[in-house]
């Protein structure tokens, strides 16, 4: 017996040996530094995220040129922070369904978890709450904001999970992805992940974005954004601010959420100044963080992104003490609503690691892991708005443009302390009552106000009843103002006509049965405004 399990051990290191030595489909890596790199990437999302806290959103289409200040105690908000929380809960999915469990699974989980959600996610929660489930709760048919960042943020578990197994992490990201998002949100998060999965083996910054450009589709808007970057960094090594220019006049107004505004949530665009805070900050995290922050518009995601993907590279016993104090400071506090805390989710994390590695023909030891190589494997191209370009927003309070029935009422709101009250909607709670709205184009989508007394009303296009829509949105009290409660894109370009009509009902949560309508944004078959667009340099 003895004999056999000598004969056994040594067949086993001469195969480790091989493996290590002789295999080009293996590639090795120390347990300790597995672990190492898997908490620089949790404790650069926490280091990322309240550093640009403060700016989030203060520099829509320039960069931010106001002071930032930050201190590494103030890690102790990520606490609280969407960036994590919402992943953290697919990882509690996890540990109770399994690494594949069936998406539903995962957008009850968050749906039902009394953390705050926005945009795509939100979308999410509300579809769920109308049952309607994955995919289709991504899909921009019921989804506006298929496009948004909200996956991008919050993939970053599976790429800390997928070390040098990009193959792996798009199949799991594809699966979660399309829970909130469709098309370049959900390769935002693919991309990011795939550059975490690379770190783990590369420390070449620019060879780490070109690795993960291979997992998404080539031809995607996506895509074509980072390689755009890419160009500019080459053009202009030394002045990231002259690359911002130039990006900025080519996507900076390509977007469907919010559109009209300066504000801009889309995928591509903020997931183009995470790769621009990495270029230009040469592997440095301060100077890293503050470049993705100063291109602004989501500048705490994208600094989060940014600094999570040096954390992997690094590895956490090599960021700066002060930053890693400031984690460890906080390493057993629970973010909220969820049961993990920062020292829970790296060794979480790391062991649903090691079962990725065996469960994709690679072997652990006791010391280390070999990770079998993978070649990138993109998803399907999915283009989530084509041909759809803003085109105009109406708001109600354009009377020329909406025809109403008399029992509309003025909703009023006070936009802050010594400003005016504006009319915010209009509603109604009386069966029968109309508003309408013609417009030409070939989409439109309707804004108002998702509230705890919200409830039914039919949408009737062109004459012909197309959907019932429930306007109740009351999860932990959080409620939603001026936001797309029904879009529809695709239609013929042409003149159309959109008529609400109140049912009078609610769902037995709400406490009233108001539908409320602020206006609507048109979208028309145009050619978009980066269509054959030249950097000055190409001209």
């Amino acid at each position: 017996m003895k004999r056999q399990i000598v004969f056994s051990l040594v067949c086993f290191l001469l195969l480790l040996s091989a493996c290590k030595n002789h295999n080009p489909s293996f590639r090795e890596i120390s347990l300790n530094v597995l672990r190492d790199k898997i908490a620089g990437g949790w404790a650069g999302k926490m280091i990322g995220v309240t550093y640009g806290a403060p700016t989030e959103f203060k520099a829509l289409g320039n960069i931010f040129t106001d002071s930032i200040l930050w201190k590494p105690s103030d890690i102790r908000g990520s606490l609280w922070q969407d960036d994590l929380y919402v992943q953290l809960s697919f990882l509690m999915t996890m540990d109770s369904f399994g690494i594949h469990a069936p998406s539903k699974k995962f957008q009850e989980m968050f749906a039902t978890a009394g953390f705050p959600l926005w945009h795509a996610n939100m979308q999410s929660r509300k579809n769920y709450f109308d049952s309607i489930f994955p995919p289709a709760s991504g899909n921009p048919a019921n989804n506006i904001h298929a496009d948004d960042i909200d996956f991008q943020i919050e993939a970053d578990y599976i790429g800390f999970m997928c070390p040098g197994m990009p193959k792996e992490l798009v199949t799991i990201a594809d699966s979660i992805g399309h829970i909130m998002n469709y098309g370049d949100g959900v390769y935002g998060g693919i991309f990011v992940g795939s550059m975490y999965s690379a770190a783990f083996f590369e420390n070449d910054i620019r060879k780490i974005i070109e690795t993960a450009l291979q997992s998404i589709p080539s031809g995607s808007e996506y895509a074509q954004t980072i390689r755009d970057v890419l160009l500019l960094h080459d053009h202009y090594p030394d002045n990231w601010r002259q690359a911002w220019q130039e990006l900025q006049l080519k996507w900076g107004e390509t977007h469907i959420c919010e559109a009209g505004s300066p504000f801009n949530i889309d995928a591509k665009l903020n997931g183009a100044y995470i790769v621009m805070g990495l270029l230009y900050g040469n592997g440095d995290p301060v100077k890293t963080m503050e470049i993705t922050v100063r291109c602004g518009q989501d500048s705490d995601c994208n600094p989060a992104n940014a600094m999570a993907v040096l954390g992997v590279m690094k590895g956490f016993s090599q960021l700066p003490d002060s930053l890693r104090l400031g984690v460890k400071d906080v390493g057993n506090s629970l973010f909220i609503n969820t049961s993990y805390s920062f020292n829970k989710a790296v060794e979480t994390t790391m062991k649903y690691a090691l079962q990725l590695v065996r469960d994709n023909g690679g072997k652990v030891t006791l010391t280390q892991a070999l990770v079998r190589s993978e070649k990138p494997a993109p998803p399907p191209l999915e283009v989530s708005f084509p041909n759809v370009v803003f085109d105009m927003n109406i708001p109600v309070t354009d009377h020329a443009a909406w025809k109403m029935s008399t029992g509309w009422q003025k909703y009023k709101i006070s936009e802050g302390k010594d400003k005016p009250t504006v009319v915010q909607s209009v509603w109604s709670d009386q069966k029968g009552e109309a508003i309408s709205l013609t417009f030409n184009g070939n989409g439109v989508s309707l804004t108002g106000n998702w509230l705890g007394n919200c409830g039914k009303a039919d949408i009737i296009l062109d004459g012909k009843k197309v959907k019932t829509i429930d306007c109740w949105y009351f999860h932990n009290k959080q409620e939603h103002h001026g936001i797309s409660i029904w879009h529809i894109l695709g239609l013929p370009n042409g003149e159309h006509t959109l008529s609400i009509l109140v049912r009078g009902e609610k769902r037995p949560e709400s406490t009233g049965s108001r539908i409320y309508i602020s206006g609507a944004t048109i979208f028309k078959d145009l050619p978009k405004k980066n269509e054959g667009f030249r950097f000055s340099f190409d001209n």
